[in-house]
């Protein structure tokens, strides 16, 4: 079976190493970005398509791998968009900071409508499943709003019509950001020393490789259906 994987939030922590995991997976034929702005990254597998997260039920995307298949090279691609049998699974690392987005209302545009336009959007071009990296303490009935906001698309996105939708409920991300982040460098402090002493085990701060591993070992399972939340300490069992 051929495997298509569309990406969104490749640029971020998990995103970034999401995209290794699946060059280096066998089973993934080709890996499709969706993003505002094309990677300073080449691969083999790789095809990034520049969108407008406000259109993106306009996006065509046959049309713009086209576009890009001067040489031929993605021939294969095409015709696994076309074809029903083909495995087509959605991964979403979309995600910001009310501090990065500039308002609150700037936020919720980013972490809900634009994940669940992105879904919408892989649905309507053949995808299956749908992998989402949420948090700890998603909650549509949270005062806190980051918790609030996960916690409203998981739900969204349980009422689509997926085969299969995986939320994935990291805790603190451990990796390599672009951005400082002073109180969440404070947290991965305090959580390791707590978690040490095996308190709040559930808090244990995990690393972007190890959500991303997980991301695809549960994308690639066959026999899975319906909806799933795999907390921070499963994707710890899961990467040992």
């Amino acid at each position: 079976m051929s495997h298509i994987a569309f990406v969104s939030g490749a640029s971020g922590l998990v995103g970034i190493q999401l995209l290794h995991q699946l060059f280096k997976n066998e089973a993934i034929d080709w890996v499709v970005t969706f993003g505002r702005r094309e990677l300073a990254l080449k691969h083999q597998k790789l095809v990034q398509v520049k969108v407008d997260f406000e259109h993106l039920d306009k996006v065509d995307l046959e049309e713009e791998v086209r576009k890009q298949n001067m040489g031929g090279d993605k021939r294969s691609l095409l015709k696994g968009l076309s074809e029903t049998s083909t495995s087509i699974i959605a991964f979403s690392a979309l995600g910001t900071t009310i501090k990065k987005a500039g308002s609150k209302e700037n936020f919720r545009r980013i972490d809900h409508d634009y994940v669940l336009d992105f879904a919408r959007m892989s649905l309507r071009l053949g995808a299956s499943k749908f992998m989402y990296v949420s948090a700890i303490g998603a909650d549509a009935q949270s005062a806190i709003l980051y918790n609030k906001v996960k916690g409203e698309v998981e739900n969204g996105l349980k009422r689509m019509d997926f085969n299969y939708v995986g939320i994935f409920q990291p805790s603190i991300l451990l990796g390599e950001r672009n951005e400082n982040r002073p109180g969440e460098e404070i947290g991965k402090v305090v959580m390791k020393f707590v978690t040490f002493f095996g308190l709040f085990s559930k808090y244990k701060p995990i690393y972007d490789h190890q959500v991303a591993k997980a991301m695809v070992q549960k994308a690639l399972n066959l026999n899975l259906t319906g909806n799933e939340t795999i907390t921070s300490s499963e994707m710890h069992k899961m990467t040992q």
